[in-house]
Formats: structure tokens, sequence, C-alpha cells
């Protein structure tokens, strides 16, 4: 029986309004719907932050596969003419610990006669700082002759050190130094250059230097992989340059006596 409230009466004295049940289950479907977007939106940003993931590390899987098993230690490294040094920075006008410990590496090479000359190759972009010559300096204090030691004074960034090396200094063969966590991104690219290198990677401590070079390298690998691939001129290409030459010529005529 339906009353003037516009309620009916069901047999067990349950009452129920009209039009409750739909507008009831509209809004549960609303309220799925709601989830579901929830849901696809969530999906959405997985897939893009793991596609991001994807991209960001390729650049770094390139580069060890590229490089393979030519990284080592000096006592692995073979004989080349010429050792490559990266400049790492200074600290009061003297070289970084970092450095030091690069530029010990190619003094032992050099000790050791698997490398005849040392190219060291770094940043003098203003007067006040002079990465290449606190370099010289320093490998010429521990013994190396003067005519042994090449600077490169416009090596802003590794491509630019590999392809000078290559192009200005005619580095066709060479032992690379740096540490252990900038090496290979240092050996793939001097190899993009068109010098057949093999590595030296200097341990050091996982302390924050080392934690901060190591993530510096997931960009610079993006950078590796476009300059590798596009292979673009320098900073400051300029004339050839003799010094390497000058410095083997050295070592074959010491030979020779």
């Amino acid at each position: 029986m339906v009353d003037r409230s516009g309620l009916v009466e069901r047999p067990k004295g349950e009452h129920v309004r009209f039009g409750t049940g739909i507008p009831g289950l509209l809004r549960r479907v609303q309220r799925l719907g709601v989830r579901l977007g929830r849901r696809r939106t969530q999906r959405r940003i997985f897939q893009l932050v793991t596609a991001g993931a994807v991209l960001a590390l390729a650049p770094s899987a390139w580069l060890w596969t590229s490089t393979g098993d030519r990284v080592g230690t000096v006592a692995s490294a073979p004989q080349a003419p010429v050792a490559v040094v990266f400049g790492a920075g200074l600290d009061q006008g003297k070289p970084s610990p970092y450095l030091a410990h690069r530029l010990d590496a190619a003094l032992d090479l050099y000790r050791g006669q698997k490398v005849q000359a040392i190219l060291v190759t770094g940043d003098n972009g203003r007067d006040s700082y002079d990465e290449t010559d606190a370099m010289r300096q320093y490998l010429i204090e521990h013994g190396v002759p003067q005519v042994r030691v090449v600077g490169d004074y416009a090596g802003f960034d590794t491509w630019d050190s590999c392809t000078r090396a290559h192009r200005i200094f005619g580095v066709d063969r060479a032992v690379l130094v740096s540490q252990d966590f900038h090496v290979r991104r240092a050996l793939a690219l001097c190899q993009a250059a068109g010098i057949d290198s093999y590595a030296v990677g200097v341990t050091e401590a996982h302390d924050e230097t080392w934690l901060y070079g190591g993530l510096r390298e997931i960009p610079g690998a993006g950078k590796a992989a476009l300059n590798a691939w596009l292979r673009p001129d320098p900073l400051f290409l300029g004339p050839k340059e003799e010094g390497i030459p000058r410095a083997l010529a050295d070592a074959g005529a010491a030979q020779q006596r």
C-alpha cells in the first residue's frame, strides 16, 4: 500500500522511499570510477618513472659494455707511448688529493717503463686557475724529465681532452688514468675520438667525495653518449702541438744512448 508520504509499505513493516536505489547506485558507480581513475594515474606515473630510470641508466650500461675488460691497474696495463692524466681540481694551487693519486699512478707507469711520455690535460680557462701547470710541476718534481711531460691547457671536459689528445697532440695509443668511477667514461670517449686506449682506474675510499663523483657519472654518461655519437669539435681546437712527438723522440734517443 502507498501512503501519502510517498512510502510503500512492505509486508514486514519496512519502508523505502521511491527512487533512492538509483541515486545510490550512481554514487557507487561514481566512487568506483574515481578509484579506477586514481589507479590509472598511479600506473601512468609508475610507467613514466620506470621509463625515465631506464633512459637515465642506459648510457651507463653502454659505458660498461663498450669498455669491456680494458680497465685495470698499473700492473695490468700494457705498454703504450703515452699516459693521459685528466684534471681533478686544485687545492690552494696544488693538485687535489684525487688528482695527486692520478699523477702517482702515472708516475708508476712511467717508472715501470710502461709509458714514455705523459700528457696532462686540464682546465686553464682563467688566469687564477691552472690545473695543467700544477700537474706538470708535480710530475717534474717527482723525477719525470720536463720534456716528457706535455700539457694541454684546454681540456675543459673529458671529450675535449680526448679529442684534443688525438687531433692536436697526435696521440693514437695511450693508457688513461683517472678514478675508477670516471675512467670508463674517459675510455669510451677516447676510443670514440680515435685513440686505442687502456684505462687505469685509481681506487679511493668510498666517502662523500667518491659518492658525489659516482653520482655525477649518471648525467655524465648521457653526455658522453651524445659526444661519442656526434663527435663535436672541442671548445678550442687550434693548431697541432709538437710536445708529444718531441717527448717520444727524446725517449727514443735515450734508449739509443
